[in-house]
């Protein structure tokens, strides 16, 4: 993913799966597509890949605690993630 959506929310009582269907719905209504893949801080989760509601979730350091960055995967990759799984 070379593009994506940043999105903030540090409400503590709402869960990580709840906060990424929060974003993709805000995502898919602005940009006309739903998306596929999330960044999120590994302090975020305690596995490094998981996938929820046709997006995978993946850990970033790059990413700030309580962002998610939200896209479309590449082609390239998703032709690659096909083939090993």
């Amino acid at each position: 993913m070379n593009i994506g959506m940043l999105w903030f929310d540090n409400d503590q009582k709402t869960d990580l799966a709840s906060k990424i269907k929060r974003a993709a719905d805000y995502y898919e209504k602005k940009y006309g597509v739903r998306p596929d893949v999330c960044f999120v801080h590994p302090s975020m989760m305690s596995e490094e890949t998981l996938q929820r509601n046709g997006i995978i979730i993946k850990t970033n350091r790059r990413i700030l605690p309580n962002h998610f960055w939200l896209g479309v995967q590449d082609q390239s990759v998703k032709s690659l993630s096909s083939l090993s799984g």
